[in-house]
């Protein structure tokens, strides 16, 4: 699957397609972890806005989660691309498209708490380094930022 075939969509909170990429989100996540989703912890992801690049049969390729911070600074969370198709400038595609649709709705800094394994992935996307590492469900992050 190559990128210029995947469809960018934000997608409504709790509709059908939000579902499918929360399965790939503790797929990719979570299990690996031992972890599940508390059903509090998605409730309070009505605020946030859902973004996914899709297959031409609407399948989700990749996702993640922007939760505002405040008017100009919005936090990437819940990064994750399918497995098969990893390493293949999907994640960078998405990370980008994110930025752009976070620019637009006005918000002037992103920022994302980073897996260790992650790192230099955020770095060659130019994200700096602003506090870490730290633990958070169970491995290490790092706090990091880019203006938009």
């Amino acid at each position: 699957m190559s990128r210029s075939k995947l469809i960018f969509r934000e997608l409504a909170f709790e509709s059908p397609a939000y579902f499918e990429v929360l399965k790939l989100r503790e797929r990719i996540l979570r299990k690996p972890l031992g972890l599940q989703f508390d059903p509090d912890e998605l409730a309070r992801e009505g605020s946030d806005y859902h973004l996914a690049l899709l297959d031409e049969n609407a399948r989700p390729a990749a996702c993640l989660v922007l939760a505002p911070i405040d008017r100009s600074r919005i936090r990437m969370r819940q990064v994750a691309v399918e497995e098969s198709l990893q390493g293949r400038g999907i994640g960078r595609a998405l990370v980008e498209k994110a930025e752009a649709f976070a620019r637009d709705k006005g918000y002037r800094e992103m920022s994302c708490h980073a897996r260790a394994v992650a790192l230099p992935f955020y770095l060659k996307m130019n994200y700096k380094i602003t506090e870490g590492p730290f633990r958070e469900i169970g491995i290490d992050h790092y706090k990091m930022s880019k203006p938009l």
